[in-house]
């Protein structure tokens, strides 16, 4: 017994052991499997891992290793906890050139290897190469695949010795590769949750930066300005090593106008030449004319032509993205982001808001534009009005040429304006008298010149008035000697304009630019013409000074002539804007605005008179700073002595009166608010013409809104007329057709009733003479002859069907009887007044005149009639036009069931399928409450549309095909319920489940 008890002692202690060793294991996996779950830093998880494996297993090394996925199981140990006196392996690459045939798809479908001796297990030899170097002679490896993928491999090393691994040791590893791939694939997840996040921070980012770009470039800012700031914001966004703004000249050409660059990189604003793509010249501006953005990674890989490929090599480019930059639809230039480092892949986001910020300058360069405009015009009137008062403030004719070259060559920075006349006494010959010139240029006074083509090519055209403005003197195709002329001055670019004497050419205003070509804009152009006018004008003024001197009065009358008639045109156009209109606001309005501005005063009212010659302001017109008038009830106005003339003395206010025919209508009033003034007659007969044209044009506006009125009563009684004698046509229709009813019902009356009184005899009379014969033939012997004829005639039959046959004679004469009583119910040609009746027997009779269409037929099956009448007292009522009114709605349910039976066969036919059984039912009921009668009619049809429903009841108002409604139906039913019975007919509807009419009548009519 001994030796078995000692067996069972060591089995015992082996358990205790193992169940030992097991709980340690249990730990250890669960103290990993707790660190792993505390961080989601992948790095501290791995060191931490590696750390408590190599502890708990006593192993050499316990090693991280990751594969490069992009190449060919190529990787390296990232992350391992060795023992003293082992080397590292981290930061080793290592690459198996066997690995893929050997161990990948192994690894990638979680098998795990387990070598307890490299030099036995039969490994090939570059695998035991690669351990060796690594000092291993025990290896166990547990792969480590997230969602499947081989992303890496878990290693335990044994370097000293050879190692027999235990089960619970792999099955320890895998349960950590397990947990360590989980760990992999969150610290995956969250870097892809940190990468959208830091997407999102820098969709942010643009977006905030490019609103603060455009607010940038919104603001008051010069141009210049924008453009720098606009560059530097778009570069530090896009984080290019340049971005530019290139402007687009009128022959496609163009020059970097802004830009801003890292450091080291040329400058090309000031550097680079004029630009001359031949692309964008033979197409007008290419795809930037459609708004349309150019990218390119790489200028060497994007198929560029070698010429496209230099230009960009003299801007440093390697890759670049363009935007277009149009002024309204007009393109003015490109904003340009460029990669001088090394080519680069623009993202769409990129190119977005490069689009953006291209959008934002045009709409800042086309602001620009219109305000350097702005300006320019208002130093044109400036220098304009300065002109004109230097002319007209001096008669000395050398003062008023050298005023107006200065100020015209300072406004049109021009390096020359000069005046040249012409010698009367010489053909064409003439000097320059008057200049004002910039340094770099000659002095041109007194010198002769003598063109001998001028007047062959250029003296008529002047002489009416004409300016020459050439860009460039050598691209225009002037004559040599035109040329060889401008070339002694140092002209380069030249406007002219005539100087005008009395409608003779007298001299030149002579715009030149000396240094370069120049194109004149139509404004400067505009400009030097008026110069030249107001040139002209002095020239006249030196002309007739001595005239003047001599004509004063003649001249101050003309001036007088020249204001009335100005007042008379400023009175026509005040009449044209009165008669524009006939609204009494619009004309109130344009008068007292058009006086205000006729008379220069601060306020222009209207006061208006009532019956009493009481009253109150209607309208009026005043300056800034005054308040209206209009809440004002009385005028109360200065008295002034009674002289007679009291337009001399000063006062506020003058007025005159407005006549509407011979009716005083109101006031024309005129105030002077600020100070007291004196009413010339002129001013006074000014307003009392308006004041007359003002009367006319209220008559005016008042006979037609009168007229409009009248118009808009006749439409509707033409309109109430129209549906009236409609309705009189209709109901002499159902007048017509009850006669007509009544009339056939009579007609059949007579025959059917003779045929059904002698039914009774007939019957009787038959039963008498069957009783004979079966008496006969009981009593008797019958002869042969008889006999035989008895057997032919199947007597016995005719004994026995001959009862039945009178019998059905009688039901069929009584089915008459009763439809020839309903037609006479319905058409009722005897009640046209109020008359207690039975209002079923009026339903009953519609159905029974419209059993015809109820039944069914080749179109459809029967329409089902389900009736639940309650029983109540006679209705006092029009029974014939009631019946009218069952009749419209009856009508009207049995189409909408056709319609609807239609509408679904064709639906079941377009899908080839069996139509299913198609209900079609109406019900009637009839019921007594609130002394009133209750009838519906309902039917399972379609149903009615909103927007059908709101018109129903209007006349003409129809859904039906043309033909086959009058739209006449439940308008006059509307009408028969309502306004003749005083009760209400409604109508409730959902579509695809039917239709309801509900008809009130009150039982006390």
């Amino acid at each position: 017994m001994e030796p078995n008890s000692n067996f069972t002692e060591d089995q015992l202690l082996l358990s205790s052991v193992q169940l030992q060793e097991q709980l340690e294991q249990q730990k250890a996996l669960a103290s990993v499997i707790v660190r792993i779950r505390e961080s989601l830093d992948l790095e501290r998880i791995f060191q931490t891992t590696v750390t408590q494996v190599r502890q708990f297993l006593n192993a050499d090394r316990v090693a991280v290793f990751q594969f490069d996925l992009e190449k060919d199981w190529k990787g390296e140990f990232v992350y391992e906890d060795v023992a003293p006196g082992w080397n590292s392996a981290l930061e080793v690459k290592v690459y198996d050139r066997c690995f893929g045939e050997e161990f990948a798809s192994s690894y990638q479908e979680g098998q795990v290897q387990a070598v307890g001796d490299i030099y036995k297990a039969g490994l090939s030899e570059c695998y035991v190469a690669i351990l060796s170097k690594f000092q291993v002679l025990a290896n166990l490896v547990v792969p480590l695949s997230p969602q499947k993928e081989l992303w890496g491999l878990l290693c335990i090393h044994q370097c000293s010795e050879t190692r027999d691994w235990k089960e619970s040791e792999i099955e320890f590893i895998c349960q950590i590769a397990d947990h360590l791939a989980v760990a992999i694939q969150q610290a995956k997840h969250l870097n892809q949750v940190q990468l959208q996040a830091a997407k999102l921070a820098q969709a942010v980012q643009r977006d905030q930066v490019i609103a603060r770009i455009v607010d940038k470039i919104r603001s008051p800012l010069d141009i210049e300005t924008i453009f720098k700031t606009t560059t530097q914001e778009i570069r530090k966004l896009l984080q290019a090593d340049r971005v530019a703004i290139f402007s687009f000249n009128p022959d496609w050409s163009g020059n970097f106008v802004a830009e801003s660059f890292a450091e080291g990189w040329t400058p090309l604003v000031g550097v680079q030449p004029m630009i001359f793509d031949t692309y964008l010249q033979q197409t007008q501006g290419g795809r930037y004319v459609n708004n349309e953005t150019f990218t390119v990674n790489d200028i060497y890989q994007s198929g560029l032509t070698d010429c496209h490929v230099t230009l960009l090599e003299q801007f440093q480019a390697k890759a670049f993205a363009t935007a277009p930059i149009l002024q309204g639809d007009q393109l003015w230039g490109v904003i340009a982001a460029y990669q001088n480092v090394s080519p680069r892949q623009w993202q769409s986001y990129e190119v977005e808001s490069l689009t953006k910020i291209g959008t934002q300058i045009g709409v800042a360069v086309r602001h620009h534009k219109l305000l350097t405009y702005a300006q320019y015009q208002a130093e044109q009137q400036k220098t304009l009005t300065s002109v004109i008062t230097r002319i007209r403030e001096s008669l000395d004719l050398d003062t008023i040429f050298q005023t107006t070259v200065t100020e015209a060559r300072k406004m049109l920075q021009a390096d020359r304006v000069a005046v040249f006349r012409f010698d009367p006494q010489k053909d064409w010959e003439g000097e320059f008298i008057s200049e004002d010139f910039v340094p770099e240029c000659n002095s041109v006074i007194a010198e002769k010149v003598y063109d001998y083509c001028f007047g062959e090519n250029f003296a008529p055209l002047y002489a009416q008035g004409r300016v020459n403005a050439i860009a460039d003197i050598y691209q225009a195709k002037f004559p040599s000697c035109y040329v060889q002329i401008l070339e002694k001055f140092q002209v380069r670019a030249n406007m002219v304009a005539p100087l005008l004497k009395k409608g003779e050419l007298w001299g030149l205003l002579c715009i030149h630019q000396c240094t370069a070509p120049r194109y004149w804009q139509p404004s400067e152009i505009e400009f030097t013409s008026q110069i030249a006018e107001q040139l002209g004008v002095a020239l006249k003024q030196d002309s007739y000074l001595k005239q003047v001197q001599m004509q004063v009065i003649q001249l101050a009358e003309a001036t007088e002539r020249e204001k009335a008639m100005e007042r008379q045109e400023l009175l026509a156009a005040t009449i044209d804007k009165i008669r524009q209109s006939l609204d009494i606001k619009t004309i109130f309005r344009t008068t007292t605005q058009a006086v205000r501005e006729l008379l220069e005063v601060e306020r222009v009212a209207i006061y208006r008179f009532n019956a009493d010659w009481s009253g109150k302001f209607v309208a009026d017109s005043f300056k800034d700073g005054w308040k209206p008038v209009l809440q004002e009830q009385l005028m109360i106005m200065e008295t002034f002595e009674d002289t007679e003339d009291d337009n001399e003395l000063p006062r506020n206010e003058t007025f005159v009166p407005i006549r509407q025919g011979e009716k005083l209508w109101g006031l024309l009033v005129a105030y002077q608010n600020s100070q007291p003034r004196y009413w010339k007659e002129e001013e006074i007969n000014l307003l009392a013409q308006v004041a007359v044209q003002f009367g006319i044009a209220i008559q005016q506006a008042e006979l037609l809104e009168q007229t409009k009125r009248q118009t808009s009563e006749l439409t509707q009684a033409l309109q109430e007329l129209k549906q009236t004698q409609t309705r009189l046509i209709q109901g002499e229709k159902m007048a017509g057709l009850g006669q007509l009813l009544a009339g056939v019902a009579h007609e059949i009356n007579n025959p059917v009733s003779f045929i059904f009184g002698n039914l009774i005899h007939l019957n009787k009379y038959t039963e008498e003479l069957l009783n004979a014969v079966k008496l006969y033939r009981q009593n008797s012997s019958l002869l042969p002859s008889v006999q035989a004829q008895i057997d032919k005639a199947d007597l016995d039959f005719i004994i026995e069907d001959l009862p039945q046959t009178l019998e059905s004679m009688k039901v069929g004469t009584e089915r008459i009887c009763d439809i020839v009583l309903s037609l006479r119910n319905f058409s009722r040609t005897d009640e046209a007044g109020l008359k207690a009746v039975d209002i079923h027997e009026g339903l009953d009779s519609t159905l029974l005149i419209l059993g015809h269409r109820l039944k069914n037929n080749h179109e459809r099956p029967a329409i089902e009639i389900i009736k639940e009448y309650a029983i109540f007292p006679l209705l006092e009522c029009y029974p014939a036009q009631l019946n009218q009114v069952f009749m419209n709605l009856l009508s009207n349910s049995i189409d909408a069931l056709e319609e609807k039976f239609k509408t679904i066969q064709q639906r079941y036919l377009k899908l080839s399928q069996r139509c299913p059984i198609i209900p079609l039912s109406i019900w009637i009921s009839t019921q007594a409450t609130n002394n009133q009668v209750v009838i519906r009619i309902a039917d399972n049809g379609l149903g009615i549309p909103e927007e059908v429903r709101s018109h129903m009841f209007d006349p003409f108002f129809t859904t039906k095909a043309p033909g086959k409604g009058t739209g006449l139906g439940l308008s006059i039913s509307y009408q028969i319920v309502v306004e003749k019975h005083h009760g209400q007919i409604k109508c409730s509807s959902k579509p695809g489940e039917g239709t309801e009419f509900l008809i009130e009548i009150p039982s006390g009519n």
